[in-house]
C-alpha cells in the first residue's frame, strides 16, 4: 500500500499565475507525486504524494529551482 503523503509548503515568493505554472509544472514532473496545487493568494503549495517515491526535500527542491525559496511546510500522513 502506499505511503500518501499531504504536504503544505509556504513559499512567500510566490506572486502571480506565471509562478503557479512553473512550480506545478516543477512538482508534478516528479515520481510519485499525485496533485500539486499552488495557491496564489495564501502563497502556498500544496502537494500529495507517495512517501515511497519522492520526498518533501525533493518537493522542495524542485520548487527551488524554479527560484522560489521554501520557508516552511506541514506534512499530513494518511
Amino acid at each position: 500500500m502506499a505511503d500518501h503523503t499531504r504536504l503544505v509548503l509556504n513559499v512567500p515568493g510566490i506572486s502571480c499565475n506565471h509562478c503557479r505554472m512553473a512550480i506545478e509544472g516543477a512538482v508534478a514532473g516528479l515520481d510519485g507525486v499525485e496533485s500539486v496545487a499552488v495557491d496564489v493568494a495564501a502563497k502556498s503549495v500544496e502537494v500529495v504524494f507517495d512517501g515511497q517515491l519522492v520526498d518533501r526535500d525533493s518537493i522542495a527542491s524542485a520548487i527551488g529551482d524554479e527560484g522560489y525559496e521554501v520557508t516552511g511546510a506541514h506534512s499530513f500522513e494518511g
